[in-house]
């Protein structure tokens, strides 16, 4: 049976998690998280200060050696009952990311899914961490190579993806041995405070993971990062803030793993199923409300396709219902706050002003919650402010090409590198793409990238490292070498 909005809200807990135990924060406020759609608020829950940040890497710190030294299919099995217990509450987590993020329920679901899968896929890796032994080339002696948990590591969880980007760090911390502070963004804490209170009843040890919510993040984070004790930053964010980070970090010299932003380009070249295409287009732009690094930021169309493009795009938009999340009718979300509506009207404004023309929407929604109509700019031009900032919400501008190789130039013009898109029926041109663009990622007829089995992640200002995949618990470990002589010399 489901639960109402307020018997679920009253199931979130609301304190920080430190030690194994949920605490007041030392914060004089407490943080009132909003629901998007509505501009209300949904619940307060406490505020860390740096004592608190501190005290959680202190919980973790003291609980590194033990917790290193766990057996790999004990942690497996607490990542696997975790994944079982969201998975029977799935539609819990769904609800409640759609309320404090926005996002229509279906993809809220699909969200959980998702994320949810990270748990499965570390448990699944926790028992296979390995090394290698051997020979010295000159034969005098063994080479014994192992891994190594990094040690206490500090997550910044960003507020887009409240569920998925909080298990595809603490899965990976989990199995490979490390202890972890998460700090969830201010905006969406709720998802990332239920999944606490799960890994909590799985069986997670005290001082595993710690919890700190603040209002107050830069703060609370920087006594944190100075601290000797932590071994390892992993953030999720903008490039802005990743810079301050990595910065910082540099003083402990820490182990970082950063996913920035991102200036996806999609590709339609002249052979392309143009309704392929399109549908493509739907789910890379607008998939979170657009309000993903993956996201479709520059759409490069061969000029022969150009117009047909945009008017299907636009076709479809406009086939998309705006409301609350929780709604069953809506396609379309709000973004998450005033400032991120502002910012859209901002570009759009600046692209007509620069050149560009308003297919469909344009503008923002009057009334209750943060809603922006679902938007096409054609005829944008190259160099355009909209083409190098990174848009984060429904916003599709699209830029002609003559040819191949300026398509490659317009799309590699950014400082960013995580995904590209592109679509063609040519198989050689295809496979020159995957060569030429240069980004970490890239969707050959396909708007849809993540998977937990792959490595995410980008080049360039789009960040260092890789989540998920193979790659991902890596990122978690050091590699310790260590040298044997042979007794017979």
């Amino acid at each position: 049976m489901s639960l109402t909005e307020k018997e679920l809200l009253a199931n979130v807990p609301t304190k920080l998690y430190i030690a194994g135990k949920w605490v007041d924060g030392h914060g004089e406020n407490s943080i009132a998280v909003e629901d998007p759609a509505t501009g209300k608020t949904l619940i307060e829950i406490a505020n860390a200060t740096e004592v608190d940040g501190l005290a959680a890497l202190t919980a973790a710190s003291e609980a590194q050696e033990a917790w290193a030294k766990t057996p790999p299919r004990e942690r497996a099995e607490i990542l696997r009952r975790t994944f079982e217990l969201v998975k029977a509450r799935s539609e819990e987590f769904a609800m409640l990311i759609s309320l404090e993020m926005g996002k229509p329920i279906a993809e809220a679901r699909g969200e959980v899914t998702y994320g949810n899968e990270f748990l499965r896929w570390f448990s699944e890796e926790a028992v296979r961490i390995s090394g290698r032994f051997g020979s010295s080339p000159e034969g005098t002696g063994r080479m014994l190579v192992t891994q190594r948990p990094v040690g206490p590591a500090f997550a910044i969880t960003p507020w887009n993806f409240p569920l998925a980007m909080a298990t595809r760090k603490i899965g990976p911390a989990i199995a490979a041995g490390c202890t972890m502070v998460v700090k969830p963004a201010e905006l969406t804490p709720l998802t990332t405070l239920l999944l606490t209170a799960t890994l909590e009843e799985a069986g997670l040890p005290a001082g595993v993971v710690n919890i700190i919510t603040t209002s107050t993040s830069a703060k609370t984070s920087a006594p944190i990062i100075a601290d000797p004790r932590l071994r390892k930053i992993t953030f999720t964010g903008s490039t802005q803030v990743g810079v301050r980070l990595l910065e910082q970090s540099a003083k402990q010299v820490l182990r970082t793993s950063m996913e920035l932003g991102g200036n996806a380009p999609f590709l339609v070249f002249e052979d392309a199923d143009i309704d392929a295409a399109v549908e493509g287009a739907m789910l890379a732009k607008l998939r979170n409300i657009g309000q993903a690094c993956t996201a479709a930021n520059r759409f490069i169309v061969h000029d022969s396709l150009a117009d047909e493009f945009a008017s299907k795009l636009a076709a479809k938009m406009e086939a998309m219902p705006l409301g609350r999340g929780l709604d069953p009718d809506t396609k379309i979300g709000p973004v998450i706050n005033e400032s991120a509506r502002t910012n859209l009207q901002r570009l759009v404004d600046l692209t007509v002003k620069e050149g560009g023309n308003i297919v469909t929407g344009g503008s923002s929604v009057s009334g209750a919650g943060y809603f922006f109509q679902p938007t096409v700019l054609s005829d944008v031009k190259p160099g355009s402010t909209i083409l190098n900032e990174e848009i984060f919400g429904p916003v599709a501008p699209i830029v002609r090409f003559q040819d191949e190789d300026e398509a490659i130039r317009l799309a590699n013009d950014t400082v960013y590198g995580l995904v590209s898109y592109a679509y063609t029926q040519d198989l050689k041109r295809g496979l020159r793409l995957i060569e030429r663009l240069d980004t970490g990622m890239t969707g050959l007829n396909t708007g849809l990238v993540s998977n937990a089995a792959a490595p995410f992640g980008g080049v360039k200002q789009s960040g260092l490292g890789r989540e998920g995949g193979l790659e991902g618990i890596h990122e978690y470990l050091e590699t310790k070498y260590v040298m044997i002589p042979d007794p017979s010399l």
